[in-house]
C-alpha cells in the first residue's frame, strides 16, 4: 500500500505540481482546502480533494476538520503550500503532531513572514538586505520616508499588495501603521528582480530553484518562470543554504534584487510554496526531496501560467508592443496548469478564478485579496483557545 501524503492549499498551481511530483514518486496524494479548488479537484493527480473550514473565519471548525482528516487518512506527512501553514503550525504545536508537518516551527515562520524581522534575521546571518526600518505610527512613517528613495510596504503582506515606491507625503499620510499592523521602510535597490524557492530538511537543502520573469502583473506577481543561470545562481544557492539552517524543515522562498555589480539583495521571504516548484518538472526526485528523501535539481524548461499569460500577457503585449515576444515565449514555455494526460486543471483554474472574481466584487476586495482572505495570517495571536470546540 502506498504511503499517504496530505497537501493543503489545493487552490494553488504550486500545490498541484507538488501533488503531481508526489504521485510520480509513488505516494498516494490527498489534497485539502477551504474553497472548492477545482484546479485540484478536476486533476488526476490527487486520490481525493477534501474540504475544511477556513482557519480565519472558523478556526475551531478548521481545527476539528484537520484533526478528522489526520485521523481518517493517517498521512505520513502534511505539506502546506499557502498561508494556511501558519495555522497548521500553531495547531500542530498545540495538538502534538508537528512531526508530521513539513514546515518550520511557528515562531520561525513568523520571523520569515514579517518583513522587518526577516531583514533583521538576514543581518544577523550576514546576508545582504536593504536597510529596513519598522514603523508603527504615521508620524514616524512620514518623517522617515517622505521624499526619499525608499520602498514602503506592510510588514505582513503578500503579492506586493499596497507597496509604495518613493512615496510622497500625501500618499504616506493615507497610511495608518499601528503596533498590530506595522509597516516597513526599505532603502530602494535597483536592478533585476529574481525569486528563489527551496526545501529544507534538518537544516540542509533538499531542493533549490531560482528564476526570473519579464512578464508580471502590475503588483509584481510573475506568470512566466524562466530558470536563472550564471554566477549569481551559486550565490543565491549559498544564501538559501544559510537560511535553511534557520528554517530547519519546510519550504521557503525569497524575492531578491540583483544590482549592477551582481550582488543579490534579499527583499522579503515567503515561508511557503511558490512558483519555483514548477521548475522541477513534476519529477519523482522532487516528490522525494519534499519529504527529505533525497535531493532534487530543477530542469531547464521555462514555465507559464497559461490563464494569466493569455489574459494579462496579451494585454501587456498589446500595450507595450511586445506581441512578437509574447508569441515566442508562449512557444518555448510549458503550461503549469495542464499536463500530459491531465488537461482539466486548466478549466478548473478558470472556474476558480471566476469564483474568486465574484467574491472580490461582492466583498469589495481586490482579486488578490479575495484569493487569500480566508487563509492569510497578518500577525494576530494564534492561541490554543482558538482551537476549542466549534
Amino acid at each position: 500500500m502506498s504511503e499517504r501524503v496530505l497537501v493543503t492549499g489545493a487552490r494553488a498551481p504550486a500545490a498541484l505540481d507538488i501533488a503531481r511530483s508526489l504521485k510520480t514518486a509513488g505516494f498516494e496524494v490527498h489534497m485539502a482546502d477551504c474553497v472548492p479548488a477545482r484546479i485540484a479537484r478536476w486533476s488526476k493527480a490527487p486520490a481525493a480533494v477534501h474540504r475544511h473550514a477556513s482557519p480565519v473565519q472558523q478556526p475551531a471548525r478548521f481545527a476539528s476538520d484537520i484533526r478528522a482528516l489526520i485521523d481518517r487518512l493517517d498521512p505520513i506527512a502534511i505539506l502546506p503550500t499557502c498561508e494556511e501553514v501558519f495555522y497548521l503550525a500553531a495547531l500542530a504545536e498545540a495538538q502534538g503532531w508537528s512531526d508530521r508537518l513539513v514546515a518550520p516551527q511557528f515562531d520561525r515562520l513568523a520571523t520569515l513572514h514579517h518583513k522587518g524581522r526577516f531583514a533583521a534575521l538576514c543581518g544577523d546571518l550576514g546576508l545582504p538586505v536593504p536597510t529596513t526600518t519598522v514603523v508603527t505610527d504615521s508620524t514616524s512613517l512620514i518623517g522617515d520616508a517622505a521624499g526619499t528613495d525608499v520602498v514602503v510596504k506592510p510588514a505582513w503582506s503578500r503579492f506586493g499588495a499596497q507597496t509604495l515606491i518613493r512615496p510622497d507625503a500625501t500618499a504616506l499620510a493615507m497610511l495608518r501603521p499601528t503596533p498590530e499592523t506595522p509597516w516597513v521602510i526599505q532603502s530602494r535597490i535597483t536592478g533585476e528582480e529574481v525569486s528563489v524557492y527551496a526545501v529544507a530538511h534538518e537544516g540542509r537543502l533538499s531542493a533549490f530553484s531560482a528564476y526570473w520573469s519579464d512578464w508580471r502583473t502590475r503588483g509584481g506577481a510573475a506568470y512566466v518562470f524562466e530558470p536563472l543561470t550564471g554566477p549569481v545562481l551559486d550565490r543565491l544557492r549559498d544564501t538559501a543554504s544559510t537560511l535553511a539552517a534557520f528554517v530547519r524543515t519546510g519550504q521557503f522562498a525569497c524575492d531578491a534584487i540583483i544590482d549592477a555589480a551582481g550582488q543579490p539583495w534579499l527583499i522579503e521571504c515567503n515561508p511557503r510554496a511558490t512558483s519555483g516548484v514548477h521548475l522541477f518538472g513534476r519529477s519523482a526526485a522532487f516528490g522525494h526531496a519534499l519529504l527529505g528523501r533525497g535531493v532534487a535539481e530543477p530542469g531547464p524548461n521555462i514555465w507559464r501560467n497559461s490563464i494569466m499569460f493569455d489574459t494579462f500577457g496579451v494585454a501587456e503585449a498589446l500595450c507595450k508592443k511586445r506581441l512578437p515576444a509574447w508569441h515566442e515565449d508562449r512557444r518555448r514555455s510549458h503550461d503549469i496548469l495542464s499536463a500530459p494526460g491531465d488537461p482539466a486543471p486548466g478549466l478548473g483554474a478558470l472556474a476558480d478564478a471566476a469564483g474568486f472574481g465574484l467574491l472580490a466584487l461582492t466583498s469589495h476586495r481586490s482579486l488578490a485579496q479575495a484569493m487569500t482572505a480566508d487563509i492569510e495570517w497578518n500577525g494576530q495571536p494564534l492561541t490554543p483557545a482558538l482551537w476549542g470546540t466549534p
